[in-house]
């Protein structure tokens, strides 16, 4: 039997993690291992009790979700962690995707979204709500770095690395990007850490953003 995805809760409002403990509950695909109603309560919690996927809310008190994600993704690579707030604008979504968050969802996403999103996150994919993947959009497209230029030599995709980043663009996990190229989730993340390499981003959000940026991928 698979083991359940260990979740752990962040955020400042009690109602909002009643709501998402009982979500989590009700499915036997995860299983809530702590909560915490701010950033450093986080980064302690998580450190205690190791959990897959974190559901973190931006704007807390003591320690904002934004910290605590740069935090935890740098002490732990491999966690994942999902937003999931009342705020969609561009001077939030960015920071927060920049910091490493897996997925960034508004807080009326019904509870099958964010269980869904959780569990794509923990595959290595990644997710965002339809109004956060248009606020992100737009702020590529009225980046002040042009829309498209040329690549630099060193940084010219592979067919085969174009085609990891197409597919990435249409929100698939490791696995599914595996399965319609054919190869293994190994050689899918090889094909990643070489594109991250050659465009110096960090994770496979940056690699979506630079795309796009490119004029390589549309996301979404």
């Amino acid at each position: 039997m698979t083991e359940p995805i260990r979740v752990i809760i962040v955020d400042d409002e009690s109602l909002v993690r009643a709501a998402l403990r009982v979500f989590i509950e009700s499915s036997p695909d995860f299983a809530l291992v702590g909560e915490a109603d701010n950033g450093a309560d986080a980064v302690t919690l998580v450190r205690a009790v190791s959990p897959d996927v974190v559901l973190m809310d931006v704007q807390m008190p003591t320690m904002d979700g934004i910290e605590a994600t740069r935090r935890l993704t740098h002490e732990f690579p491999g966690i994942k962690v999902v937003a999931l707030t009342t705020f969609s604008a561009e001077r939030v979504i960015v920071p927060m995707l920049s910091a490493g968050a897996s997925g960034y969802l508004v807080k009326d996403t019904s509870p099958d979204g964010i269980l869904d999103a959780a569990r794509l996150a923990h595959e290595g994919g990644y997710v965002l709500s339809p109004r956060v993947a248009k606020e992100l959009i737009s702020s590529v497209e009225t980046s002040k770095a042009p829309p498209s230029r040329s690549l630099g030599r060193d940084e010219e995709l592979t067919e085969r690395e174009l085609e990891v980043v197409e597919l990435l663009a249409q929100g698939k996990s490791n696995a599914e990007i595996g399965a319609a190229m054919f190869v293994s989730e190994a050689t899918v993340k090889s094909h990643l850490g070489r594109i991250t390499a050659k465009w110096g981003v960090r994770d496979r959000i940056q690699v979506l953003i630079r795309a796009a940026e490119l004029g390589l991928v549309t996301i979404g």
